[in-house]
């Protein structure tokens, strides 16, 4: 479910029906964090996430102390035996984290000297802020607020997508959401916001619509059901999370499969599509048609490359160097590849169907109102 300061305003432009996403604008940063020695840079990003971040002094340098909700911490420090030759720009990186109470925890997150296994990023502070934000993403650390925002608006926008509404951007440069513009027909209007409502409903998203654009009456769709998407993107995850290349490779032969793989199935998709809309006979209809079967060529031809790819890496089968010594530390499920597989692609438990009972709207609620649910016309609500 997303935060509730996330609104989604529904509402009828002439004959045209737009949808609108706003978020509550992210507070200004900590000031203190820029009074933090020299390193504001890394103490305020880490405060926006909402741990405690104090500068202390380590063996030569000073040093990034981070507090955990685990009762761990995060020590962001640069080198300091020898210390750098430039303190104010080091060369390199280590990021680590520390637990004495038990259980312990000792666990090399990051390092870019010339020996580290991220070497080759040496003093980049973005390449360093990158890597705390995945393992903090992994440890459940809450996300930025101008993070959580991004995605919230994202979220809402994926949505609308899948509910059949169309981006559009304004002359100013705004981006919202339309209904197709061939879709003229009231009562299909309805059908298609009322949809769109629910799901978003459903979401979490706070919403503004007049209730004329709503069909009452109709059964809540489905309720808060994993996307495809989704589904696929924890395969990244469990790549990202993989201490071995076998468990890897587990996860890219869903997308490389011969036959029977995401990627090809995406390539039938794309044919599919093309025969069906090259049937519509125009002209242009051809050169899309034409357009879809070019990119499901490429694609193809890409799944092969891929798969080869694959291959290679299978081949390895060693345990990755950089992320073989935090194996203990791992979040989420087992260490065991086909699991993890397995609950990508598995649908959500809560999927299936639900009603909401509620008022039917007043005549005076024919203003634009935020509805704690969509109104129903079902007798006896």
């Amino acid at each position: 479910m997303h935060a509730d300061n996330t609104l989604v305003t529904l509402e009828q432009e002439g004959s045209r029906v737009l949808a609108w996403i706003s978020a509550s604008p992210s507070p200004p940063a900590d000031d203190a964090a820029e009074r933090d020695h020299r390193y504001g840079y890394l103490t305020a990003p880490l405060r926006q996430r909402g741990l405690e971040c104090t500068v202390e002094y380590g063996l030569s340098d000073y040093i990034v102390h981070a507090e955990l909700p685990d009762g761990s911490a995060l020590i962001i420090s640069p080198p300091q035996e020898p210390p750098s030759e430039h303190p104010e720009s080091p060369e390199s990186w280590m990021v680590t984290r520390h637990r004495s109470t038990e259980p312990a925890v000792y666990e090399l997150i990051y390092d870019s000297a010339l020996d580290g296994p991220h070497a080759r990023h040496g003093g980049s502070v973005p390449a360093l802020l990158a890597a705390v934000d995945t393992r903090l993403d992994q440890l459940g650390v809450s996300p930025r607020r101008e993070q959580r925002r991004v995605a919230e608006e994202r979220a809402a926008g994926s949505v609308l997508h899948r509910a059949g509404f169309v981006p559009a951007v304004t002359f100013g440069g705004e981006h919202y959401y339309r209904l197709p513009s061939a879709m003229t027909d009231p009562a299909e209007q309805r059908l298609l916001v009322t949809r769109a409502f629910d799901l978003l409903q459903v979401e979490g998203f706070r919403l503004a619509c007049d209730p004329a654009l709503l069909e009452p009456g109709l059964p809540l769709r489905r309720a808060h059901e994993t996307s495809l998407g989704d589904r696929l993107g924890r395969l990244a995850q469990s790549i990202q999370a993989a201490t071995h290349t076998s468990e890897a490779v587990a996860a890219l032969s869903e997308l490389t499969a011969p036959g029977d793989g995401v990627l090809q199935r995406v390539v039938e998709i794309l044919d599919t599509t093309a025969d069906w809309w090259q049937d519509f006979g125009d002209t242009a209809d051809h050169r899309y048609a034409d357009h879809l079967r070019l990119i499901a060529e490429g694609l193809d031809s890409y799944a092969v490359e891929l798969r080869a790819i694959r291959g290679d890496l299978a081949d390895r089968h060693i345990a990755h160097p950089g992320r073989a010594r935090g194996q203990t530390e791992r979040t989420g499920p087992s260490s065991s590849a086909s699991p993890r597989v397995n609950a990508a692609l598995a649908p959500s438990p809560s999927a299936g169907q639900r009603t909401v009972p509620v008022r039917p709207p007043t005549e005076s609620s024919a203003q634009t109102v935020l509805p704690s649910a969509r109104p129903s016309s079902a007798p006896g609500r």
